[in-house]
């Protein structure tokens, strides 16, 4: 997909941080926007933002947890907008903790919003996207979607399956000779509020681990956005967002396995 103008763009979760980023880029690029969020009117505030580029923005309530609610979505933005090019499928959430002392109601929160969110998202919308003859789905991972990290188990385990996921879908929609692209997001650290919203196993203290988070995070949304735009024109597989996501996602490759250890050194230094 090389020109938005015109086109019509879904965004999940995108009542803030990157997923408003997005919008507001896209609509400064002529893009039709179809934007949803829990909150519904955290996303009315980013619908009116791109409304001030000139962009047609509506904003919807959506739960990407309800998988009928997901598909209803997808039916009402083909009624409202007509032909839908690309879904960035953006809503998320973090949690802290490590396998031993992870709940089971944790781990099947992060499951419902990260993983079953985005499956939703893209079987909803791919029919309305194959159609359109120039579609892109970009379903966001993370860093640590490229390797895992200690208390990011359920973390990273919704995000390897993105990423298995995405993967597995672009190579399908090139056998089939469909005109869709298909992008895996990585972003690194961002500065968003995502950490203040994440939960914590154990005795972690939620506060303390968002604002270490605040203190590490070096990249803007609307630098992620700008890279997110770039690399769905690009048709990019993978894009990479950040300095740490760059370096997250070499590791594997130059040691392997390996790449445990240097992390779970990192972690030991960090506690100590």
């Amino acid at each position: 997909m090389k020109n938005f103008e015109g086109r019509t763009a879904v965004i999940t979760g995108a009542g803030a941080g990157i997923g408003r980023a997005v919008a507001i880029e896209l609509a400064r690029r002529g893009a039709r926007l179809a934007l949803s969020g829990r909150n519904v009117d955290n996303v009315a505030e980013t619908a009116a933002l791109c409304g001030k580029e000139g962009a047609q923005a509506r904003a919807y309530k959506l739960d990407v947890t309800d998988r009928d609610a997901v598909y209803r979505h997808a039916d009402e933005v083909a009624e409202d907008f007509g032909r839908i090019n690309l879904v960035v499928n953006n809503a998320g959430v973090s949690l802290t903790a490590n396998v031993e002392e992870l709940s089971w109601a944790d781990f099947e929160w992060i499951v419902g919003i990260n993983f079953w969110g985005v499956a939703y998202g893209t079987k909803a919308f791919l029919p309305h996207v194959i159609a359109s003859g120039d579609g892109h789905i970009a379903n966001v991972s993370s860093m640590f979607g490229l390797a895992a990290c200690p208390s990011q188990g359920a973390y990273s385990a919704t995000k390897f399956a993105i990423r298995a996921f995405t993967d597995a879908l672009r190579q399908e929609m090139t056998i089939a000779g469909h005109a869709v692209g298909v992008s895996s997001v990585h972003p690194g650290m961002i500065k968003t509020d995502i950490a203040w919203k994440a939960r914590a196993g154990g005795d972690r203290d939620r506060d303390a681990l968002a604002a270490n988070f605040d203190r590490l995070a070096k990249t803007t949304p609307e630098h992620a956005a700008r890279v997110i735009v770039h690399g769905i024109r690009k048709n990019k597989a993978k894009i990479l967002i950040g300095t740490d996501a760059r370096v997250i996602d070499w590791l594997p490759r130059l040691f392997g396995a390996g790449y445990q250890k240097i992390l779970t050194a990192q972690m030991k230094n960090e506690v100590a």
